[in-house]
C-alpha cells in the first residue's frame, strides 16, 4: 500500500538547487535510509515529507489516515514540564491495558535518562536528541521520519534501536551515517546526488554494488554519446543544408547530442597524509585521576603513547571519555597525576562542536587563514586546491560560511584541522554530521597517517576501519585496554564478561609492553569463574516444541500463498488474506530468532559439557 507521493519535486535554498523533478514514493514496511554528502538536501527532503517545508514545484499527497511523526536535527521542548510529561503530552495508549507513562520510562532508561521528573531546561543537547527520540518513538505514527537517530547513541543503546526499528510496523525513513547502522534495517537506500534521486531496493552493501552498476552503465552510454557526436559534428562540419526532412532529423540529433547534460564524475575527498615529525617522545599520561562533584570519571590512568597508535574510545554517554580528550589536549586539568608532552607534538583537536566561525568570510580565506599551502608527499598543494579535494568546488570557495550546511560547515572544520599538519589527532565523535563519502575517505586518510590518532566514537563501523587498540571505560572511572578493533573488543566482552581487574591493565596487550606489566590473557582467565551454561525449564520445553512449531507457521504461511492465488479477483478476501499473511510471516521471523538463540545456547552446553 502506497502511503506517500512525492511527485516532480523541486526544492532550491539561496542559489543552489536541491531536488530537480525529484519522485519519491513511501510504502508499507519500507525501511528508507537516505544518503549523499552533506549540502545535497537529506535534510530537506525529510521536512518536505513531514509536512514542516512546501516544496517550489511539484506535488506531495498522502492517505487522510495515514499519520507521520517526524525527528528533528535540533528538537524543541516546553521546558516549563518535566521530561516525562514532554514525552507523553498529547499521546493516547494505543491499547486499553498500554502504559504509556510505564513505556516512555522504560525507553528512556534505556537511553541514559534515569530522572524522568526533572526539567529539559540544563539537559544537553545529547540528552534532548534521545528524549526526542522516545518522544518520537512513541507515537502511532504509520511513517516515521529520522533525521540523524543514532547521532548521541553509544553501541548499546544503538542496539537497542535497531531491534526497536526492526519490529517496527509501520514505515520510516531515516538520515544516519551509521553504516552497520543501514545494514541491518534498511530494505532500501534512497540517494541524493546532483538535484537527482535514485531508489534501491537494498541495505547499504547491496546498495554499493547497485550504485557501482549504476555509474558504470551512465558512464559506457556517456562514451558512446561522445563518440556519436563527433560523427554528427563531422557531418555538420561538411556543410549540410536542412533541405530535406532526413536532414532536419539529424540536425535535429546534432543538437540533442550537443545539449545533452554531461556526466559528472563525483569527486572525492582525497588527501596524501599530511603531518609534521614526530619524536619518540609523545604524551605520557601519568596516573591521572579527574572527578566532577561526588563522580569519578577517571581513576588512576596511565599510558605512554607511542607512533603508530590508532586508539578507540569506548563507553556509555557521560563516562568521562570527551574529559578523557580534554586532559590529553589540555584544555583542563587532571585533579591528580600529570600529562607530560613531548617537545614536537602537534595536536590537532576535532572536538564535538565547531571552533568560532565567522560567517561572513568565504569558504577560501577560512582556510587559507591556516595555510596558505602545504607539502605533502605528493608535492606542494594550495589551499584552493585542498578545498576542492574536500568538496568545494571553486565557486563555493567564493561562498561566505554562513550559506553552507551545518554538515559543510563540519567538513571545512576539519579540513582546516588537517592543513595545519598536526601529528596526533585527536578526534571527539568525528562521524557525528559528517557525510559517508567523506568518512570514507577519512578513514582511507587515517590508514597511512603518520602519527597517533585519538579518537572516541560510537560508530561500530568506524572503529572496525581505524582502530588497533580500544580503551574501555568501566565502572568507577576505571578504563581499560583491550588490543584490536571494535568488533574484537566485542569479542573480548564475551569471553570474559565478567571482566574486573585493576585499572589500566589490557587484554592481549602485545604492542605496547610499557602500558602493562602483566600477562593479562593468563590473569584475565585464572580471575574468571566460567558460569556454567544451562537451559532453564522452559527454553528445555520451548527448543524440544519450536522446530514443529516453525513448521506449522511455513505450511500455513504455504496454504494461504494457495488461497491467495486462487482470490486474485475478490479484493476484500485477498486484503483479509494478505493481512493475515504478514501477521504469520513476522511471527515466523520472530519464531525463527528465538530458534537461533537457542540452538546457538544448546551447541555451547554440549561443547561444555563434552570438555568437562
Amino acid at each position: 500500500m502506497n502511503l506517500l507521493t512525492m511527485e516532480n519535486i523541486s526544492k532550491s535554498y539561496t542559489e543552489r538547487m536541491l531536488f530537480d523533478k525529484v519522485s519519491l514514493g513511501i510504502h508499507e514496511n519500507d525501511r528508507i535510509g537516505v544518503i549523499g554528502i552533506n549540502g545535497t538536501g537529506k535534510s530537506t527532503l525529510l521536512k518536505l515529507i513531514a509536512g514542516i517545508e512546501e516544496p517550489d514545484e511539484g506535488t506531495i499527497t498522502k492517505g487522510k489516515q495515514v499519520r507521520i511523526d517526524y525527528l528533528p536535527q535540533t528538537p524543541q521542548f516546553d521546558e516549563s514540564i518535566t521530561i516525562l510529561e514532554n514525552v507523553i503530552e498529547g499521546k493516547t495508549a494505543r491499547e486499553e491495558y498500554r502504559n504509556l507513562a510505564g513505556e516512555a520510562k522504560a525507553m528512556l532508561f534505556k537511553l541514559g535518562i534515569e530522572d524522568c521528573d526533572q526539567k529539559t531546561t540544563y539537559l544537553s543537547g545529547g540528552q534532548k536528541k534521545r528524549i526526542a527520540l522516545v518522544r518520537t518513538l512513541l507515537t502511532e505514527a504509520d511513517i516515521l521520519v529520522l533525521d540523524e537517530p543514532t547521532n548521541h547513541l553509544d553501541s548499546s543503546m544503538t542496539e537497542w534501536l535497531e531491534e526497536y526499528l526492526s519490529k517496527f510496523r509501520g514505515a520510516f525513513i531515516m538520515i544516519t551515517h551509521d553504516r552497520y547502522f543501514l545494514d541491518r534495517v534498511t530494505n532500501r537506500i534512497v540517494e541524493l546526488d546532483k538535484s537527482k534521486l535514485y531508489s534501491y531496493t537494498a541495505n547499504y552493501s547491496k546498495f554499493l554494488e547497485l550504485k557501482a552498476e549504476r555509474e558504470e552503465m551512465e558512464l559506457a552510454t556517456e562514451r558512446k554519446n561522445k563518440s556519436l557526436y563527433r560523427v554528427e559534428l563531422e557531418w555538420m562540419m561538411r556543410g549540410a543544408r536542412a533541405r530535406s526532412t532526413k536532414q532536419k532529423a539529424h540536425i535535429s540529433r546534432f543538437e540533442e547530442l550537443r545539449d545533452r547534460k554531461k556526466i559528472e564524475v563525483d569527486q572525492s575527498v582525497e588527501m596524501s597524509s599530511i603531518s609534521s615529525r614526530l619524536g619518540k617522545k609523545t604524551i605520557e599520561l601519568d596516573n591521572i585521576c579527574k572527578s566532577y562533584e561526588d563522580r569519578t570519571l577517571i581513576n588512576d590512568f596511565s599510558y605512554i603513547f607511542l607512533p603508530g597508535d590508532y586508539i578507540g574510545i569506548v563507553g556509555p554517554n557521560g563516562c568521562g571519555k570527551s574529559t578523557l580528550l580534554r586532559i590529553l589536549t589540555q584544555t583542563i586539568e587532571p585533579d591528580s597525576g600529570s600529562v607530560i608532552m613531548g617537545t614536537t607534538v602537534k595536536i590537532g583537536y576535532f572536538s564535538q562542536e565547531n571552533e568560532y566561525m565567522d560567517e561572513n568570510q568565504k569558504v577560501l580565506d577560512y582556510i587559507r587563514a591556516t595555510a596558505d599551502y602545504i607539502q605533502t608527499t605528493d608535492g606542494t598543494i594550495t589551499a584552493s586546491q585542498m578545498c576542492e579535494k574536500f568538496l568545494f568546488t571553486g565557486s563555493m570557495q567564493h561562498q561566505v560560511i554562513s550559506k553552507l550546511s551545518g554538515g559543510e560547515k563540519r567538513r571545512l572544520y576539519l579540513l582546516k584541522i588537517l592543513m595545519d599538519a598536526p601529528n596526533v589527532l585527536v578526534l571527539d565523535e568525528p562521524t557525528n554530521d559528517l557525510d559517508i563519502k567523506t568518512l570514507t575517505i577519512l578513514e582511507d586518510y587515517l590508514s597511512s597517517f603518520q602519527g597517533i590518532v585519538i579518537t572516541v566514537s560510537h560508530d561500530r563501523y568506524f572503529l572496525d576501519k581505524i582502530a588497533t587498540r580500544i580503551f574501555a571505560f568501566e565502572e568507577n572511572g576505571s578504563i581499560r585496554q583491550y588490543e584490536g578493533n571494535f568488533s574484537d573488543y566485542k569479542d573480548a566482552l564475551e569471553l570474559y564478561p565478567q571482566s574486573q581487574g585493576d585499572n589500566g591493565t589490557s587484554i592481549n596487550n602485545t604492542s605496547n609492553s610499557s602500558n602493562s606489566s602483566v600477562d593479562n590473557t593468563n590473569t584475565k582467565a585464572s580471575r574468571t569463574t566460567e558460569k556454567k551454561l544451562k537451559f532453564s525449564y522452559n527454553e528445555q520445553r520451548e527448543f524440544d516444541t519450536i522446530d514443529a512449531d516453525i513448521e506449522e507457521l511455513e505450511q500455513k504461511i504455504y496454504d494461504l500463498d494457495n488461497a491467495i492465488a486462487a482470490s486474485a479477483s475478490e479484493y476484500t478476501k485477498l486484503d483479509a488474506l494478505m493481512k493475515e499473511k504478514e501477521d504469520l510471516e513476522f511471527q515466523l521471523e520472530e519464531k525463527m530468532e528465538r530458534y537461533l538463540y537457542l540452538q546457538d545456547l544448546a551447541d555451547k552446553i554440549n561443547e561444555q559439557n563434552s570438555k568437562g
